[in-house]
C-alpha cells in the first residue's frame, strides 16, 4: 500500500528544521492529526530541536489546527526545543491575536527573521 503523501516538507537549514505546509487549507481533523503526528515524530527524533513552521502557503487554519499547534508547542518545550512561526497571513494572524496565541508563540514576518531568531 502506498504511503499517504506528506502534509509537510522539512528542510534542515543549518540545524533548524524548516517546515513548509503542502496544504493551503489546514481544516479537517484527519489532515491535522497527520500533520501533528509528522511534526511530533520530527520533534521526538531530535532532542533540543529548532523548529520553524512556515505558513507562507497556508490560507486557512481551523480551530483544531490551532489546538494542534498548542500541543506541538508543549511537545517542543518538553523536548527542550524551540518553536518559531513565520509568514502567517493577516487573516490567520488575527485569529492568533483574538485567541491570544500570538502571546504563546514567537511569530515572525518572514522565515529569514525566524531563522535568525534561533
Amino acid at each position: 500500500m502506498a504511503e499517504a503523501p506528506s502534509h509537510i516538507k522539512v528542510v534542515d537549514m543549518n540545524g533548524v528544521m524548516h517546515v513548509e505546509f503542502s496544504d493551503r487549507k489546514i481544516l479537517d481533523e484527519l489532515s491535522i492529526n497527520e500533520i501533528l503526528n509528522e511534526l511530533v515524530a520530527l520533534v521526538e527524533s531530535q532532542p533540543n530541536i529548532k523548529l520553524l513552521l512556515n505558513f507562507a502557503n497556508v490560507d486557512h487554519l481551523s480551530s483544531a489546527a490551532l489546538g494542534m499547534l498548542i500541543t506541538l508547542n508543549k511537545r517542543v518545550a518538553d523536548a527542550k526545543g524551540k518553536l518559531r512561526l513565520a509568514n502567517i497571513s493577516p487573516q490567520i494572524y488575527e485569529v492568533f491575536a483574538i485567541t491570544r496565541l500570538n502571546k504563546l508563540f514567537e511569530i515572525h514576518d518572514s522565515a529569514d527573521a525566524a531563522l535568525s531568531s534561533f
